[in-house]
């Protein structure tokens, strides 16, 4: 068996395929392009979908790819596992080989056996491995050719075990493509065993090791659950890279090999975890003997390492929901790890170089990146303390005793599970932990739900079927003659649509852009065959799947499959959406010049009446900033710079040699659209583009702000718009004429310095009514009541809002020394209350459960920590009830 290095298998694997006929593939992003029903992509399959869809054709018929995958979150969730086992990653890469109806089965196997045996590849022993194949059901056959294909390569009949369903039928979705498949494993030795006795092949998950899935996709399963045979059968292949290292290189465990040792060892370096030097010469083998605990977040560390900083890259950031929201879970469970390990301050960023340092030959792209990741992860570690440092006010005995509540600070201040566990057992107090499981579930179904899609297509099926539409609008704005193929009303295709109907024409035809990078679809009108009569006005155009155009209409005359019609883009719209277009273009080079070249478009908007443009970027843009980008952009539309549109380019030759940008979140194919404006700006892009800059007329910036984390957003007019904004700037000039201000700058300064003085006014307010209320309170300890022994001062404060309640509360207990201050106000039809106990009394009565009590008399509820709690109400009228009776609230709690 050849010891060979991660990044020696994985060149050695697509090495092999290229010979046998394949294209070798890139990598696609991990956010799923065109493809709402997956959280991440996950599996080297995920980018030729459409293909095995029959939706999508490539020029070739065998593919091989090492494709980066994340598995996190939604359907396929290995996150909680991940540190705690040999085998579990959230980040890893899937080697696969593809065959879109070309070779089947025997030659999958054929090359599959070759590449793992065979002393020319890899070399694996032979007596090592293991085969499965389908053992048949009611609804399939055995699959007796695929274990008479094995059997031809050279593997034993007592090495080939048949399994049901559940391990070999794999299947798109509930409908679609599917087929059985063939598995390979490989036996990692006694050493591996779970219980260290011998047991034989299918009784030990960890001594035998899948490596490799082989799915032949022969059979379509419609909605009824009937199975058709393919007309071309297809191959889908995948091999976990961490897995065949860690057998190439004879360890037990993945985390053991190469892959993940260098980044282990910035782990500990970065953690101190290792703080005797003996330690830090330690490998990862020997830490995990003495300190498993410790071991596991490492691991943990590295995983999440590899990928945060993948997913930050391909342009996710971190977020409340959806894919940001997993990243951030990812980035805070390693933090948190390595707060167990003793590290308090940012590191996590740090790592993002390491990264970049072992991954950067195979994935390029961290070169340029990695720098604005690690920016982002720091920005997220610093958030995180902050947040954490939150989470530990809120923690109390009550919210320790709600599981619901213990997993609200789990879930949004990332307070740790082992950590509240800890309080509540220093506390003296079950912790509930049933509460908790039944929060974290009820969570998960709901995330679960928010991509319930994922396992299913991406289009309606009522798309799947259709010929390609013929795009003709880079050249006209009107083609005649198009043949109505399909019409959609309600997701349902239907035979004609009537006046008054709103519903999507397919056409096998047409001059309508469809949504897509940016840039909004076009509107306009479908004629009927006499060139002269509206059938239907277009308010838009999307692409369901990939090549079939989907105009949405409101149908003005019947319109029924198999009619043809004119179509006709509004011109006037196309022109304004193109200049916006542009602009972007324009936009995009000017920040990378002003701000620096690790801006990168995040999200596009081009539509007639503006463009919005987000970017990656860390603080606000100066307005001397953005005035400079104005200026340069502003040069290149005087210029009257020709722009140039570069068609069917191998995309290798866009990107490395026309020095082309690839844009987050696009899809892009083997050869793509280049456009070029002079030597300004080269992008791929597939969006209609005006003839020469000085079309746009003019470009001006109206806004810049933040939109998430590390991301920016600026928006701008061009055309017709900028003339819009300046008519309204000489308007402000007129106002500022009139007020004697001069010119805007004069009106603005007034207007601020007026603004000031408000403020200036409001703050000499709030101090008059705190002084006020403190005159009015001077002498409060003398009407506290006394209840078995305990002071209690309740007082109406109307006047105060809760910030300056906070402040009288500390003032009064001051006051008191020792003692219960409730305090209540009315403002705008709701009742506010805060409730302050003193340090010495906070064991024998809460102040979150005395402020619960009050507020219930007053339509309210609330809570808080034992020391200091707040609550609102709606029943103005019960509040001086409701102060008088806490007195008696506080002898209740007080037994």
């Amino acid at each position: 068996m050849r010891n060979l290095s991660g990044n020696q298998i994985r060149e050695e694997f697509l090495r092999f395929f290229e010979e046998k006929g394949h294209r070798r593939v890139h990598s696609s992003s991990l956010v799923p392009a065109n493809d709402p029903t997956l959280l991440f992509t996950n599996a080297g399959m995920n980018q030729f979908k459409d293909v095995f869809l029959g939706a999508e054709t490539r020029d070739y018929s065998r593919a091989a790819s090492s494709q980066k995958c994340v598995r996190a979150g939604g359907k396929h969730n290995d996150l909680e596992n991940v540190g705690f086992t040999r085998r579990h990653h959230t980040f890893f890469e899937m080697l696969g080989n593809f065959s879109f109806g070309d070779y089947f089965k025997r030659d999958a196997i054929k090359y599959a056996w070759e590449l793992l045996t065979s002393e020319d590849w890899f070399g694996i022993d032979k007596s090592k491995l293991y085969v499965t194949i389908f053992e048949g059901d009611a609804a399939v056959p055995r699959d007796n050719e695929a274990e008479q294909f094995w059997l031809e390569a050279g593997v034993p009949k007592d090495r080939i075990y048949e399994l049901g369903a559940k391990d070999n039928f794999w299947a798109m979705g509930d409908t679609g493509p599917c087929g059985p498949c063939s598995e390979i494993y490989y036996d990692l030795g006694l050493a591996a065993s779970e219980t260290g006795e011998d047991k034989p092949f299918g009784e030990d998950d960890q001594r035998y090791m899948e490596i490799w899935n082989l799915v032949f996709m022969q059979f379509d399963r419609s909605s009824d659950g009937v199975l058709t045979p393919l007309p071309k059968p297809s191959i889908d292949t995948g091999m976990g890279l961490e897995r065949v290292a860690c057998v190439l290189q004879g360890k037990l465990s993945n985390y053991e090999s190469d892959l993940f040792t260098p980044l282990l060892a910035a782990a500990v370096k970065l953690t101190n975890f290792a703080q005797s030097s003996e330690l830090r010469e330690a490998s990862i083998e020997q830490l995990a003997v003495s300190d498993e605990k410790g071991a596991a977040s490492l691991r943990i560390i590295a995983d999440h390492a590899r990928a945060s900083t993948f997913l930050i890259s391909d342009g996710v950031l971190p977020a409340n929901e959806g894919r940001g929201y997993v990243l951030r879970k990812i980035l805070r469970r390693g933090i948190r790890h390595g707060r167990l390990l003793g590290q308090e301050k940012p590191f996590m960023h740090e790592m993002v170089l390491a990264v970049r340092d072992e991954m950067g030959e195979a994935y390029p792209e961290l070169k340029d990146s990695a720098e604005r990741v690690a920016k982002v992860v720091l920005a997220e570690e610093q958030q995180f303390a902050r947040t954490l440092e939150l989470g530990l006010r809120q923690m109390n005995e009550e919210t320790l005793r709600s599981g619901s509540q213990a997993f609200h600070l789990y879930e949004t201040f990332g307070m740790p599970l082992d950590f509240m566990v800890d309080a509540a057992r220093d506390a003296g107090i079950e912790f509930d932990m049933a509460g908790f499981e039944a929060a974290k579930e009820e969570e998960q179904q709901r995330a679960r739900a928010s991509w319930k899609g994922g396992s299913q297509k991406s289009a309606s099926p009522v798309y799947r079927e259709l010929a390609k539409t013929e795009f003709e609008g880079y050249t006209s704005l009107r083609v005649d003659g198009a043949k109505v193929i399909a019409l959609v009303k309600d997701g349902v295709g239907v035979n004609e649509l009537k006046p008054g109907e709103t519903g999507e024409v397919v056409l096998d035809a047409t001059s309508f852009y469809a949504d897509s990078g940016g840039q909004v679809g076009d509107v306009g009108w479908l004629y009927s065959a006499d060139h002269n009569t509206v059938v239907a006005e277009v308010s838009g155009c999307k692409k369901p799947v990939q090549g079939v155009f989907a105009h949405a209409v409101t149908v003005k005359q019947s319109i029924a499959v198999g009619d043809t019609v004119d179509t006709v883009v509004n011109g006037e719209v196309r022109a304004a959406v193109m200049r916006n277009h542009t602009g972007t273009h324009l936009l995009h080079a000017a920040l990378r010049q002003v701000l620096g070249t690790h801006v990168k478009q995040a999200g596009s908007l081009n539509d007639r009446a503006r463009l919005r443009f987000d970017f990656s970027h860390f603080t606000g843009v100066a307005d001397e900033e953005l005035q400079e980008v104005e200026d340069i952009v502003n040069r290149q539309v005087l210029a009257n710079t020709l722009v140039q549109t570069l068609v069917d380019v191998p995309i290798d030759v866009a990107v490395h040699e026309l020095g082309a940008m690839a844009l987050f979140g696009e899809k892009y194919g083997e050869r793509v659209r280049v456009v070029k404006i002079g030597d300004f700006s080269t992008e791929l892009c597939g969006g209609t583009h005006i003839a020469a800059t000085g079309e746009i007329g003019l470009v001006k910036l109206v806004g810049e702000g933040a939109v998430a984390s590390g991301v920016r957003r600026v928006e701008a007019v061009t055309g017709t718009g900028s003339l819009a904004v300046f008519r309204r700037d000489a308007d402000v000039a007129k106002v500022a004429a009139q007020f004697g201000a001069g010119d805007a700058d004069s009106l603005r300064a007034r207007v601020a310095a007026q603004d000031d003085e408000m403020k200036k006014l409001r703050r000499e307010l709030e101090q008059m009514r705190m002084k006020s209320a403190s005159a009015a309170t001077a002498d409060a300890a003398s009407s506290a009541v006394e209840v078995k022994g305990v002071k209690v001062l309740a007082q109406r404060v109307d006047a105060l809002d809760k910030s300056q309640m906070r402040n009288l509360v500390d003032e009064l207990r001051g006051k008191l020394g020792s003692g219960v201050v409730v305090l209540g106000a009315a403002t705008e039809g709701r009742v506010s209350l805060i409730v302050g106990v003193t340090k010495d009394l906070i064991g024998k009565v809460q102040a979150g459960k005395i402020v619960g009590q009050i507020a219930a008399k007053v339509g309210g509820k609330g809570g808080g920590r034992p020391d200091l709690a707040e609550a609102g109400g709606s029943d103005v009228a019960a509040l001086d009830g409701a102060l008088a009776s806490a007195a008696g609230v506080v002898g209740e709690l007080l037994g």
